[in-house]
């Protein structure tokens, strides 16, 4: 896939309305990424060091994806990238290559860094098949990336989540079967959600 014209970075909100729209036939990988160990450069450089991280990152993102690709600002250290057309394992490639990039030393004024990426992706319709469900999935796999170190890029994996009879109280488990059926959902992705509020609650103590 040709990559001679940078991508657009758009608003949050514009970012989600493309995502959540998404109906054409083609499939649509979008990538979270997080800068690791972001805090201690704001706290050992100051904040305009810091600053100048989250802007190399967001032009390496521009210039590097693809034509038509989306970068959004997520939210602190975090980007959110479509990369429409790419299967899962093609949006690997191309963020590892940015990836491996930004981790080598860059000139940040007053001192030299690498710059160190955690990275998760998620594919419609290979891991999920409403286009709302595709940024929990993208996140979950960043989460995965950081739990096994850091520093890498991480492609969503479905975790099979089975209910041990003995591990929760009867009455919680007939509490979430009713859930379950309310809502329509399957009790795993009940537990993924609440899952998912949890470690984002915890997030900088990951």
């Amino acid at each position: 896939m040709a990559k001679t014209e940078a991508s657009a970075v758009v608003n949050r909100d514009t970012f989600m309305q493309t995502v959540l729209r998404w109906s054409e036939d083609r499939p649509l990988t979008v990538a979270i990424t997080d800068i690791d160990e972001f805090m201690p450069v704001n706290q050992n450089y100051g904040h305009e060091t810091g600053d100048k991280v989250i802007a190399l990152v967001q032009k390496t993102l521009e210039a590097s994806l693809p034509a038509g690709c989306l970068v959004t600002r997520w939210g602190g250290d975090e980007f959110a990238v479509t990369l429409p057309g790419f299967s899962p394992e093609e949006a690997l490639i191309v963020l590892e290559e940015i990836r491996q990039h930004l981790a080598k030393k860059h000139d940040l004024g007053p001192v030299s860094l690498p710059i160190r990426l955690s990275i998760g992706i998620a594919s419609l319709p290979q891991h999920v098949s409403d286009p709302s469900q595709l940024l929990q999935a993208a996140d979950e796999a960043l989460l995965r990336a950081k739990r096994e170190g850091r520093g890498r890029a991480s492609i969503y994996v479905e975790d099979k989540m089975v209910l041990k009879s003995n591990y929760y109280p009867k009455a919680q488990l007939a509490r979430l079967s009713t859930l379950s059926e309310r809502l329509g959902k399957t009790e795993a992705a009940l537990l993924r959600e609440a899952l998912a509020d949890l470690l984002d609650k915890y997030r900088d103590s990951l």
